[in-house]
C-alpha cells in the first residue's frame, strides 16, 4: 500500500470512528471512489487501534478512575455504589454482546458484509433512526444518571456496528438518545464504551496480519495509517464533544443519508464495485 493511501485512510478512520457516520464504511467507501483496492477487515481492525490510542489518552484521568475504583471495590463494598465503579461494570457488560456476535458472524462480516450496497443502505437506514431518536429522544439525562439498563441497549445497539455502514458511534450514540440521554452525554459513554471492543477488535486484526492471509499487507503502511488515525481521530472526540453541547445531530443525519444514495446509486450503475 502507497504512503499517501495510507495516509488518507489513517485520517478517514480517525475521523470517522467517532463522528457517527461509519468508519468500517468509509474505509469501504472511499478506496471504491478513488479506484484503489478494499483494504481489508483486518486492516481496518489494526488501524483502529490508533483511534483506541486516541480515546484512551482523550479520557486518561476518567478511565483511569474507573479502573481504579472498580477494582477497589471488588474488595471494599462501599465502593460499589459509586459511578465510575459501576461505570467499570457498564463498560465489560455492554461489551459483551458485541464479542459474541463478531465470533458468531466473523465469515460474514469479512466478505458479504462489505458490500457496497449494504453500506449505503445501513448509512441511510441508521441516519433515519438517528434522526428519529433526535426527536423522541428528552435528552435530560447526564452521564452520572446511566445505569445498568443502558449499558445493556447501549451494548446491544454497539453490535450492530459489526455491519459496515452502521457506525460504532452512530449506533451506540442513537441509542442513548432514545434512552433520553443528553448528546454530549450520549457521545461520552459511547466513547467510553469503545474501548474495549475496539481494542480486542485490533488485536484480533493484528495476529491475522501477522499470521493469516494479511501479512502481505505493509507493516510500514499499518503503522504510517495508525498513526494518523490517532492525530485525526483525538481531533474527532474534541470536535463532536463541544459541538454536541449546543447542536444536534442533523447535520450528520444529511450526511448519512446523501452519502447512502450517492454509494447505491454509483454501485447500481457499475460506476464502483
Amino acid at each position: 500500500m502507497p504512503w499517501l493511501q495510507a495516509i488518507v485512510l489513517g485520517i478517514v478512520q480517525g475521523l470517522t470512528e467517532f463522528l457517527p457516520i461509519s468508519s468500517t464504511g468509509h474505509l469501504r467507501i472511499v478506496p471504491a471512489f478513488l479506484g484503489w483496492e478494499d483494504p481489508g477487515t483486518f486492516f481496518t481492525a489494526v488501524v483502529q487501534l490508533g483511534t483506541m490510542a486516541a480515546v484512551v489518552i482523550y479520557f486518561r484521568d476518567e478511565l483511569a478512575r474507573i479502573v481504579k475504583v472498580w477494582t477497589l471495590s471488588l474488595w471494599r463494598k462501599p465502593l460499589r455504589r459509586e459511578l465510575d465503579a459501576r461505570m467499570g461494570w457498564y463498560i465489560i457488560i455492554a461489551t459483551v454482546p458485541i464479542s459474541i456476535f463478531g465470533l458468531a458472524f466473523r465469515s460474514q462480516i469479512e466478505t458479504g458484509a462489505r458490500s457496497l450496497f449494504l453500506i449505503g443502505t445501513m448509512l441511510i437506514v441508521l441516519g433515519v433512526v438517528l434522526w428519529v431518536s433526535e426527536k423522541v429522544g428528552t435528552k435530560t439525562r447526564s452521564v452520572d444518571q446511566v445505569g445498568l439498563k443502558d449499558s445493556i441497549w447501549v451494548g446491544v445497539a454497539q453490535a450492530l456496528a459489526l455491519i459496515p455502514g452502521v457506525s460504532r458511534s452512530g449506533s451506540t450514540i442513537t441509542a442513548g438518545l432514545f434512552l433520553g440521554l443528553q448528546r454530549d452525554a450520549a457521545a461520552r459513554f459511547s466513547f467510553l464504551l469503545s474501548v474495549p471492543a475496539v481494542v480486542l477488535s485490533g488485536l484480533f486484526g493484528l495476529t491475522e496480519i501477522f499470521t493469516g492471509e494479511e501479512r502481505e499487507v505493509g507493516i510500514d503502511s499499518i503503522v504510517i495509517a495508525t498513526v494518523f488515525a490517532f492525530i485525526s481521530g483525538y481531533l474527532a472526540i474534541a470536535f463532536l464533544l463541544r459541538y454536541l453541547v449546543s447542536h444536534s445531530t442533523l447535520i450528520f443525519v444529511i450526511y448519512r443519508i446523501g452519502l447512502g444514495a450517492i454509494v447505491l446509486g454509483l454501485a447500481g450503475a457499475g460506476v464502483i464495485s
